[in-house]
């Protein structure tokens, strides 16, 4: 299975360049891979670059899981990181997947100094 990067995502999602989404969507067609890095990478895109809203990133990546031609690793720790960032808003996807990521491998709690992301089932706040 082919792997898709950041950029490639981003064009399958935003269509900003016709061309190049064109030709997105012909690499991926067969089908294509796309890791949890490249997803936290997307959403950090959309956020910052694109200036999407919270709730629009969490449609987006709910598509992604359910594209009929990208498979996303880990797809389950992806859906529950989703289920956290819709519930809390001022969570960042990435913290969200991280906790996801920790607790699947069997390493919690997870410390941090993030008031928000210590609120989660999972995470320890350090101060």
């Amino acid at each position: 299975m082919l792997a898709a990067d950041t950029n490639v995502v981003v064009r399958i999602v935003t269509r900003d360049d016709e061309r190049q989404a064109l030709v997105a969507d012909a690499f991926v067609q067969k089908g294509a891979w796309v890791s949890q890095l490249v997803l936290a990478e997307t959403a950090w895109v959309l956020r910052d670059l694109y200036g999407l809203e919270h709730e629009e990133i969490a449609s987006i990546i709910e598509m992604l899981l359910q594209h009929e031609s990208l498979t996303l690793q880990d797809a389950d720790v992806i859906a529950m990181a989703l289920e956290h960032y819709r519930q809390r808003p001022r969570i960042g996807f990435s913290d969200c997947l991280v906790l996801e990521i920790a607790r699947k491998a069997g390493h919690l709690p997870l410390g941090t100094f993030d008031r928000d992301l210590s609120k989660l089932d999972g995470a320890q706040r350090l101060l």
